[in-house]
């Protein structure tokens, strides 16, 4: 049970031990290009306060429909087919909103996900 109270509060904190590593990654890429400020940041920092808001991230395998009262039948060990193939690609949401597509990955003991897409907002 402890396992997948350590997988809530990785989700609660945006994607767990792994996030930061890669968001290190992306740092040393921009501090590469002699600018101190990340892209579209003005330098005296005005959008510093957006950084500390919390984004749900959640990783979507698949969905399925149906009825209640077989929601309600299903028990331990009970299979939900899901409307997603083996090998297709899961869609990350940030607060709900499709932000991306990926591929389900292994780290260590950890699942991750590598973005493979980013969805672009429509804003038509």
């Amino acid at each position: 049970m402890a396992d997948d109270d350590d997988v809530k509060q990785a989700d609660a904190a945006g994607g767990g031990e792994e996030a930061p590593p890669a968001a290190a990654e992306g740092d040393a890429a921009d501090a590469g290009e002699g600018d101190d400020a990340p892209a579209g940041e003005a330098a005296d920092g005005e959008a510093d306060a957006v950084y500390d808001v919390p984004v749900e991230v959640t990783a979507v395998l698949g969905t399925a429909t149906m009825k209640v009262s077989q929601l309600l039948k299903l028990g331990r060990g009970a299979v939900v087919q899901l409307d997603r193939k083996v090998g297709e690609s899961i869609d990350l949401h940030a607060n709900n909103r499709l932000i991306a597509r990926g591929d389900v990955v292994v780290i260590d003991d950890r699942l991750g996900v590598t973005m493979t897409e980013i969805i672009k907002p429509d804003h038509g």
